[in-house]
């Protein structure tokens, strides 16, 4: 499904749509964002933290909206701490006595509890879907990512006040600090920009810790997505990160073999802050869909990542990797020399399958979505996130077979819960590839590229749509293909993850993405709209403009489809898109069908010529900026 805003003009509606929009104003959410609303007894583990013997573990748990401190010895919870919003983070000081916990929401706390009793000794205000708490070796300053700020929260903690804000790239998930504290490495999840460029990836942020700015961004590799976890070597010489690679130049005509999605642990050379390689983890005939978490053993030998669409834990000889890598050299060797390995030269390795044959071990777990792993020991703990248990293993023990640890008793999953796990899972799909949330994210929303599918044809690529309220305003995709999303998610199935299966599947899938709402905007004042999107608005609305013409509040789509004067050559012969929902824009850059807008502004001035979507071109330069910031604040 494809991401495409446009501000169509259509037949004029009368003084009802002002009406009914504005009553629907009175009503706008202001709660963060949290996990779809599931069962009560849904914990959704999805952060861990061992104390310094190893004999505690705390356990974040997402939608159950507590941790829990958890003796693995006897396999049971002594503590359920209950939090203020759905935990996200957790970071445990050197001595053990304070846990900091990330909550995310619109606006985010961050807890500093006391181990021994559980009692909060401190609240901190933080940004929007904060998350990825980091101490200072010294435990006296505190860093935090505020995701969908764009932004990482600097927290003294002698004194429990925020020093100051850095701003960074897209969606900050994931932060480490070097062994010496100089550099905070920061994974953004997502790309920023237009996508319609032949490079489009997501970045690592250096910030400069002294300086308190970003001093470098890391190139990564081309289609790279879906960063999830940063971690540092714990020699300091390295850092690796997990992410999903899309093969967006290549048409959607086959998952074998990587050609839509590969997954990809890049590895960074601290000692240069510069990329050292990225490393297919997936096998030739077998993907690794979805890394997520990762972690080294305490000695190095071992670099161990969780992928959460196949249910497995990767077991990575790291030294071995790294001696592999050295002995590549940087450029192909000519044909005749012999090599000893699949992959000739460094530039091939992310490309190469097989690279990874013979250093790594994969495991398959007992839970379902591997989402926090923590190393103790020799002991490696897992969070399950949609099984609500632990998985541990011994890492000293070759050949050891991980043991399943139940956070809760067992109980029978609710159909929305069933969708959410349907959706985030690979080995529903061919080969463990990749899963819905491949593209569409685990929460259904967009991986900031656009993909060519063979179901409107090849050779014309549409931006990937936020799956919010898709089942609202059918049509679906683009140019309209599928006539309810229904109908999209069966076809999802049968295309996209190249399977088939029972109904219960594509009915559970249904419910979930139905119960998806669109978070409030960074961007509001207090929960309600800006001085300037107030303005913007009465220009969203006014006949002048026409942009309510076709996008009629609530649902803000008039569920038809116009020509905008957006198709490009290999477009199918019609000319008319969907008008899709405005609701949700903040979040789904880039924008058109195409991706050639990287912001709002962009959509009403440059990529609206001809007043196609919109009549925008007689507007000022201040009016402009109110309507860009009204569709932000949406």
């Amino acid at each position: 499904m494809e991401q495409e805003p446009t501000l169509n003009r259509g037949p004029r509606r009368g003084i009802l749509v002002l009406c009914v929009y504005l009553l629907v104003c009175q009503f706008r959410a202001v709660a963060g964002v949290a996990p779809a609303p599931t069962s009560s007894e849904d914990l959704g583990p999805s952060a861990l933290a061992a104390a310094p013997d190893g004999q505690t573990l705390y356990v974040a748990c997402a939608t159950g909206n507590q941790v829990l401190r958890f003796d693995p010895g006897r396999g049971v919870a002594t503590a359920h701490w209950p939090m203020p919003a759905s935990p996200s983070g957790l970071a445990l000081s050197a001595d053990g006595k304070r846990l900091v916990v990330t909550c995310s929401a619109a606006r985010s706390t961050v807890q500093i509890v006391e181990t021994a009793s559980g009692k909060t000794l401190a609240t901190l205000a933080a940004g929007y879907s904060s998350g990825s708490p980091v101490l200072s070796t010294n435990g006296t300053l505190l860093w935090v990512c505020n995701r969908f700020d764009d932004s990482v929260s600097l927290f003294d903690l002698r004194s429990n006040r925020e020093v100051t804000r850095v701003a960074v790239a897209r969606e900050p998930i994931s932060a480490a600090l070097t062994q010496d504290d100089r550099f905070l490495l920061v994974a953004n999840h997502l790309p920023q920009g237009r996508n319609d460029t032949p490079y489009v990836a997501a970045t690592i942020s250096i910030i400069d810790v002294a300086q308190r700015k970003v001093v470098k961004e890391l190139r990564l590799p081309n289609g790279s997505i879906n960063l999830r976890q940063i971690v540092v070597s714990p020699d300091g010489k390295y850092a690796g990160v997990t992410l999903t690679q899309g093969r967006f130049q290549l048409p959607v005509t086959q998952l074998s073999r990587g050609w839509v999605n590969t997954s990809l642990l890049t590895l960074i050379d601290l000692a240069t802050l510069e990329v050292l390689n990225s490393v297919a983890l997936d096998d030739v005939m077998r993907g690794a869909a979805n890394p997520w978490a990762a972690a080294w053993s305490k000695d190095g030998q071992l670099l161990c990542i969780t992928h959460a669409g196949t249910h497995e834990l990767s077991l990575i000889d790291f030294p071995g990797l790294i001696a592999k890598l050295a002995a590549l050299p940087a450029k192909p060797l000519p044909l005749t020399t012999p090599i000893d390995s699949s992959c000739c030269c460094a530039a091939e390795v992310p490309n190469d399958l097989a690279f990874l044959r013979g250093l790594r071990r994969r495991v398959r777990l007992t839970g379902n979505g591997p989402r926090a792993l923590v190393i103790t020991g020799h002991q490696a703990f897992v969070a399950d996130y949609f099984s609500d248990s632990l998985d541990r293993l011994d890492l000293a023990t070759a050949k050891a077979e991980p043991a399943s640890l139940p956070l809760r008793p067992a109980h029978e999953l609710s159909l929305l819960r069933r969708g959410e796990r349907y959706f985030n899972d690979a080995t529903l799909g061919f080969q463990g590839w990749q899963s819905c949330a491949s593209c569409h994210d685990d929460d259904g929303r967009v991986d900031a590229i656009q993909w060519d599918l063979v179901n409107d044809g090849v050779g014309n690529p549409k931006d990937t749509k936020s799956l919010v309220w898709s089942h609202r305003t059918p049509p679906s995709m683009s140019l309209g293909i599928r006539a309810t999303a229904e109908i999209a998610v069966r076809s999802g199935i049968q295309n996209s993850l190249e399977a088939a299966q029972p109904e219960e599947v594509p009915k559970a899938m249904d419910e979930w993405l139905k119960s998806l709402q669109p978070a409030p905007s960074p961007h509001l004042a207090a929960g309600k709209l800006s001085p300037s999107a107030q303005r913007g608005q009465r220009l969203f609305l006014s006949s002048e403009v026409g942009c309510s013409n076709c996008h009629v509040p609530p649902l803000f789509t008039d569920l038809r489809s116009y020509d905008v004067g957006t198709q490009n050559a290999y477009d199918q012969e019609a000319r008319d898109f969907d008008t899709p929902t405005l609701r949700e824009l903040w979040r789904t850059a880039p924008y058109l069908h195409d991706g050639s807008a990287a912001t709002l502004r962009d959509v009403i001035t440059t990529r609206n010529p001809k007043n196609q979507h919109g009549n925008t071109s007689q507007l000022k330069p201040q009016e402009l900026e109110d309507l860009a910031e009204y569709l932000r604040e949406l």
